[in-house]
C-alpha cells in the first residue's frame, strides 16, 4: 500500500534551542503573541458567564463574544502563505478539473493509493471545493493515519468555516481523531488554544482544563516540545487569575478564597509541576517563577527542580544525538528507548516510543516492540488496543502485527463480532508471502478453538470452528495458491491441527483419519515424520488395527528414513502382534530395506564413477600442465636472448590476473629455425602458408617501441586507501588518461591515472586512479556502472587480493528485500525511462536498475526499489503477467538465491576413493569444456615418451600405478551414458 508516504510527509522534530526562543523565529514569536492576546481576550469575555455578576470587565471597543473564535482562526492561520484562500479562475481550472476526475477514477480502482489521496485533497482545496475536500479527507483518514501537516491543514480549514456550536463540536471531534493518530505536541497545542474560544459556553472552562490536562499527560514530558504546552496552560490559568484580581478586594474572605486564592493556587501548582520535569529551558522557567511569586519558593520545590536538572543532563546526550542525525533517526531512537526502558518509567517509555513512531511509522519491528511492552507491562485495555490498531493501519502488510492484535483483543475480552471483523480486514491486507496467510489463519483458528466448550457434544462454537477450518483450507488452496503458486502450507499444519482437535477433544477418530489421508495424498507420504505423527495419534486415540495399517503403508511409502519406520513396526509387533503379524512385518521390512539398499548402492556406484571420471580428468590436466611446463623450460634454455624486463610490468602495476609468458601468438612459438627461410618467407607449422618475415619483424619493432613508452611505475600498496581500481573499459580506448581524467576530477583532485598495457603495448581495459584525499576515492565509487564508450565502467576499491583473498565487491544486497522487485522477461529494447513510467503508477520509485552484461547490453532483467513494502506488494499484484511489447514479464519480491560457497578440498572426496586434487578455474569459474586448444601437430612429447595414436600420452614407467583402471568403453556404452543423462 501507499502508506509509505506518511513517513516521507511527516515533519521532523524541531530542534530544541538553548534559549527560550530560537534565532530567526520571528514569525513564530508573532504568532505566539497573537495567540496569547486572543487567549486573554477570550477569557475576559467569558468571565461574566463563568464567575457570576460583578465579574464584568470592560470589553474593547467593537469586541464581541464571537470575536475570540474569529481572531483565533486568524492566529492559527498566521503561518499560512498569503493569498491561500484567494481563488483565481484562469485557464488552469479546466486542467485541474480533469486531473481531479482522473484521481477519483484511480482511487475507485485502488483505494490504498496514498499519493492519490494527497493529490486529490490538494487540488480540491485549490479549487475551493470545500465539501468535496471534507469528504476526501474523511475517506483518507478512514484508511490511513494522517500526518501532523495534513491534520493541521484540515483543522485550520474547519476552524475557518465553523459558525455555531454544532460546527464547534465537529471541530472538537476532528481534534480527538487527530491526537489518536500520532503524538504531536503542535496538534495538542492547537486543541487547547481552540478550546479557549468556547469558554463562554456551558462547561467551557472545564473543557479547556480537561484538554490541557490530557495534553500534559500525552506530551508534557517531551524534553524539547513539552515547554510550549506547559506555558500555554499556565497562560490560560494566569489570564483567569488576572481577570479576577480587580474585584478580589471587594469579595468576602470566603468568596475570595473560593475564587481568587484557588485560582492563584492553580498557577502555583502548574509552575511547581513543570519545574519537577526535565525540560529544555528549565532555568528560564525557574527565574520566571521567582519573579512572579510573591512568596519565597518552598525548599521542596527547589529540590525537585535541581533533581530535574540532573535528570536533564542524562537526557541531553540522546537529545543531541537526535539533533545531529538525519530523519528517520531509527538507531538514535532505539538507543533512547533502551535507556528509558532501563529507567523503567512507563510514561516516559511510552512517550519515546511515540516520538520514534512519528518518523518511523513504517517500521514493523518498532511497532512490535512497542505493543509487546504494553502487553506485558502496562496492560491498560484502551491504550493497548489503540496502539495495536494504529500499528496495523501503518503496516497492514505485516502479519505479526495482525496476529498480536487478535491476541490482544481476545486477552481484553473484546466482542467476538469485532474480532471476526478485524480478522476479515487482515485477510484483505495484502500480505506478500503465502506463509503469512497460514499464520493469520492459525491465529484465528486458535482463538475459535479456545471459545469451544468441548464438554458438550455439539455447540454453535464447535460448528463455527469446523466451518472455519474448511474455509481456511479452501482459501489457501484457491486464492493463495493462485496468487503465489503455492499454498504456503506444504506440511498441512492447519489440517494436522484439525485432525488433533477431532481426535483428542471431539473423540472423532473417523474424521481425523480422513484428514490424515488427505494430508498424505498431498505429497507428504514420503516423509517418515508424517507417518510417525499419524501413528502417535492412532496410538493415543485409535486402535491397534489402524496403527498396524498406518505403519505398513509407511514402510512402503517412506523414502527418507525407512529404517526408522521399519523399527517402529517391528517393535509394535514384538509387543502386541501375533506370530503371523510378526512374519508379515519381517517380510515387508526385509523386502523394503533390500530394495532401498539396492537403490542406494546404484546411486553410490554412479557417484563413484563420476568421481573417478573427475579424478582422471584432473590427472590428465595435471600431466598436460607438467608437459607444457617442461616444454617451456626446454625452449627457455635454448634461447640466447633474455626475456625483456618489460614483461614484468603487469606485476609492477599490481595486476590481479597472472599473465603467463606463453600467452603469445602460436605463430611465434612455431617459427622454424632461421635456416629454413626461403626468399624472405617461411612456412607456418600450423597452416602451411608462407609468413612474411619482414612484416613480422616490423610488428615486433612497433611493439618494442610501444613497450618503451610505457612508464614503469611500481604499485604502492600504502596508497590503496586513496586509489580506486577501474575495469571493464573498452580495449580500443585511446589515451585512457586524458579521457578518464575529466570524469574522475569531478570527485576530487586526481594525482595520477595509471592505465595498464600489455607486453605488446595494447591497453588492457583497466587502470588505477589515485586521488589526493580519501573522501575523493570514496566518492569515485559512485561512478560504478557508469557508461563509458558504450560499456559499463566498473569502479571498486583498490585491495591487495594476496592479503585479502576473500575480498569481493558486490554493491547490491543478496538478502530478501520486501520493498524491492525483481522483473524478468523484459524486451531488450525496453529503456529505463519506459519501465520507470510503468512502475510509477503503483508507487514512488526510489531506484531502478536495468541489468546488463559486461558489454553494456541489456539482459531483460531489472530491479525496482519502492519507498516501502506496501507499494512493492501492490506493484507485484498489478504488474505480474503484464505484457510489454509482446513480452510477458514476471514480477516478484527481490529474494536472490543464496550463492553456494566454493567447495572445499575436504568435501571433494569420493566414497572409498582418494582425494580429488584442487583445481583453480580463474575469475570466471570452470569452463564448459576442458579441451586443449593446442593442435596435436604442435604437441611435443618429452624425450623417451612414446606417442599415443589417440588420447593422452601414457604415463612414465616410474609413475605410481592407479588403484583401479577404468575399463574400455564401446560406442554402445557411451550411448547408454548419454541416455541416462
Amino acid at each position: 500500500m501507499a502508506t509509505a508516504a506518511a513517513s516521507s510527509a511527516s515533519e521532523p522534530e524541531a530542534e530544541p534551542q538553548a534559549g527560550p526562543q530560537a534565532e530567526g523565529e520571528e514569525d513564530e514569536v508573532k504568532a505566539a503573541r497573537t495567540r496569547r492576546k486572543v487567549l486573554s481576550r477570550a477569557v475576559a469575555a467569558a468571565t461574566s458567564k463563568t464567575m457570576g455578576p460583578g465579574w464584568d470587565q470592560p470589553q474593547e471597543e467593537g469586541m464581541s463574544e464571537s470575536d475570540g473564535d474569529e481572531e483565533y482562526a486568524m492566529a492559527s492561520s498566521a503561518e499560512s502563505s498569503p493569498g491561500e484562500y484567494e481563488w483565481e479562475y484562469d485557464e488552469e481550472d479546466e486542467k485541474n478539473q480533469l486531473e481531479i476526475e482522473r484521481l477519483e477514477e484511480q482511487l475507485s480502482i485502488n483505494v490504498y493509493d496514498y499519493n492519490c489521496h494527497v493529490d486529490l485533497i490538494r487540488l480540491l482545496r485549490l479549487e475551493g471545493e470545500l465539501s468535496r475536500v471534507r469528504t476526501a479527507r474523511q475517506k483518507m483518514s478512514e484508511i490511513f493515519p494522517l500526518t501532523e501537516e495534513l491534520w493541521l491543514e484540515w483543522l485550520h480549514d474547519e476552524i475557518s468555516m465553523a459558525l455555531d456550536g454544532l460546527d464547534r463540536e465537529h471541530v472538537y471531534d476532528l481534534f480527538e481523531k487527530a491526537v489518536k493518530d500520532y503524538i504531536c505536541p503542535n496538534i495538542w497545542l492547537e486543541y487547547g488554544q481552540y478550546s479557549v474560544g468556547g469558554i463562554g459556553q456551558k462547561g467551557g472552562l472545564e473543557k479547556v482544563r480537561s484538554v490541557f490536562e490530557r495534553a500534559l499527560s500525552s506530551v508534557g514530558l517531551h524534553v524539547t516540545k513539552g515547554l510550549a504546552v506547559w506555558e500555554a496552560y499556565r497562560e490560560f490559568e494566569s489570564a483567569i487569575m488576572e481577570a479576577a484580581r480587580p474585584i478580589a478586594g471587594f469579595l468576602s474572605p470566603s468568596d475570595r478564597e473560593q475564587t481568587f486564592d484557588s485560582q492563584l493556587d492553580k498557577v502555583h501548582s502548574l509552575f511547581r509541576r513543570q519545574l519537577a520535569i526535565p525540560l529544555y529551558d528549565m532555568e528560564a522557567t525557574f527565574a520566571e517563577y521567582e519573579e512572579w511569586s510573591e512568596d519565597p519558593i518552598p525548599e521542596s520545590v527547589i529540590q525537585s527542580y535541581h533533581k530535574a536538572l540532573q535528570q536533564l543532563e542524562k537526557y541531553k546526550p540522546y537529545e543531541e544525538a537526535l539533533l545531529q542525525a538525519e530523519a528517520p533517526r531509527l538507531a538514535e531512537y532505539q538507543a533512547y528507548i533502551d535507556f528509558e526502558m532501563k529507567i523503567g518509567d512507563p510514561a516516559r517509555v511510552q512517550l519515546i516510543f511515540e516520538r520514534a513512531l512519528v518518523e518511523n511509522c513504517l517500521v514493523p519491528d518498532l511497532w512490535i516492540r512497542y505493543s509487546q511492552y504494553l502487553d506485558r507491562q502496562l496492560k491498560v485495555k484502551d491504550l493497548v488496543l489503540s496502539v495495536h490498531s494504529r500499528a496495523v493501519r501503518n503496516c497492514p502488510w505485516t502479519v505479526a502485527l495482525w496476529s498480536r492484535y487478535l491476541l490482544a483483543m481476545e486477552r481484553h475480552g473484546v466482542d467476538h463480532q469485532v474480532i471476526s471483523v478485524t480478522f476479515e480486514k487482515a485477510l484483505n491486507a495484502g500480505f506478500i508471502q503465502a506463509t503469512d496467510y497460514v499464520e493469520i489463519w492459525q491465529t484465528y483458528l486458535d482463538y475459535l478453538r479456545r471459545r469451544v466448550d468441548f464438554k458438550q457434544d455439539s455447540s454453535q462454537e464447535l460448528e463455527e470452528l469446523r466451518a472455519t477450518f474448511t474455509r481456511a483450507l479452501e482459501h489457501l488452496q484457491q486464492e493463495v495458491e493462485e496468487r503465489f503458486s503455492e499454498s504456503g502450507d506444504p506440511s498441512c499444519v492447519i489440517m494436522q491441527n484439525w485432525a488433533r482437535i477431532e481426535a483428542r477433544l471431539c473423540n472423532n477418530m473417523q474424521k481425523a483419519r480422513e484428514l490424515w489421508d488427505s494430508i498424505m495424498t498431498r505429497g507428504n507420504a514420503k516423509y517418515a515424520n508424517m507417518w510417525l505423527e499419524y501413528y502417535s495419534l492412532e496410538r493415543a486415540h485409535g486402535d491397534t488395527q489402524h496403527c498396524r495399517k498406518a505403519l505398513h503403508r509407511a514402510v512402503q511409502c517412506t523414502s527418507d528414513y525407512p529404517e526408522h519406520v521399519c523399527d517402529v513396526l517391528l517393535t509394535m509387533e514384538r509387543t502386541e502382534g501375533t506370530l503371523e503379524d510378526w512374519d508379515v512385518a519381517v517380510q515387508k521390512t526385509e523386502t523394503r530395506l533390500a530394495r532401498v539398499n539396492e537403490q542406494r548402492l546404484k546411486a553410490a556406484e554412479k557417484e563413484a564413477a563420476l568421481a573417478q571420471q573427475e579424478e582422471e580428468k584432473a590427472e590428465q590436466r595435471k600431466r598436460a600442465r607438467a608437459e607444457k611446463k617442461a616444454l617451456k623450460k626446454k625452449k627457455k634454455t635454448r634461447s640466447t636472448d633474455k626475456r625483456p624486463a618489460e614483461e614484468e610490468d603487469d606485476k609492477e602495476w599490481g595486476d590481479e590476473e597472472e599473465e603467463q609468458p606463453a600467452k603469445r601468438r602460436r605463430v611465434e612459438n612455431s617459427v622454424p629455425p632461421a635456416g629454413a627461410v626461403h626468399d624472405g618467407a617461411q612456412e607456418s607449422a600450423v597452416t602451411g602458408k608462407p609468413i612474411d618475415v619482414d612484416r613480422s619483424s616490423k610488428q615486433k619493432e612497433k611493439a618494442a617501441s610501444l613497450k618503451r613508452d610505457v612508464p614503469k611505475v611500481p604499485h604502492d600498496s600504502s596508497k590503496d586507501s586513496v586509489t580506486v581500481f577501474v575495469s571493464n573499459l573498452p580495449y580500443s580506448m585511446e589515451e585512457p588518461d586524458e579521457k578518464l581524467r575529466p570524469l574522475f576530477e569531478a570527485c576530487g583532485e586526481v594525482v595520477e591515472i595509471r592505465p595498464i598495457f600489455s607486453n605488446r603495448g595494447d591497453f588492457r581495459g583497466y587502470c588505477y586512479v589515485e586521488f589526493k584525499e580519501e573522501k575523493s576515492a570514496l566518492q569515485a565509487l559512485e561512478l560504478d556502472r557508469k557508461s563509458v564508450e558504450g560499456r559499463p565502467m566498473f569502479v571498486s576499491p583498490c585491495v591487495d587480493k594476496s592479503k585479502n583473498p576473500n575480498f569481493k565487491v558486490f554493491r547490491y544486497s543478496t538478502a530478501l528485500e520486501k520493498h524491492k522487485l525483481f522483473i524478468s522477461g523484459l524486451p531488450f529494447s525496453c529503456t529505463k525511462e519506459e519501465l520507470e513510467d510503468i512502475c510509477k503508477a503503483h508507487g514512488t520509485v526510489k531506484d531502478l536498475r536495468l541489468v546488463t552484461n559486461r558489454a553494456g547490453k541489456p539482459k531483460g532483467l531489472a530491479y525496482v526499489e519502492y519507498e516501502n513494502e506496501s507499494q512493492a506488494s501492490q506493484a507485484v499484484m498489478k504488474m505480474d503477467g503484464m505484457t510489454i511489447r509482446e513480452n510477458v514479464i514476471k514480477v516478484a519480491i527481490s529474494n536472490p538465491p543464496q550463492r553456494k560457497a566454493p567447495e572445499k578440498p575436504e568435501a571433494r572426496k569420493a566414497p572409498g576413493g582418494p582425494l580429488v586434487p584442487r583445481q583453480i578455474y580463474g575469475a570466471r569459474g570452470k569452463g564448459r569444456t576442458q579441451l586443449s586448444l593446442l593442435p596435436r601437430a604442435l604437441q611435443r612429447p618429452g624425450a623417451g615418451t612414446p606417442q599415443a595414436e589417440n588420447g593422452p600420452a601414457p604415463r612414465p614407467a616410474n609413475a605410481a600405478p592407479e588403484a583401479t583402471e577404468a575399463p574400455k568403453m564401446s560406442n554402445a556404452d557411451f550411448a547408454k551414458l548419454l541416455l541416462r543423462k
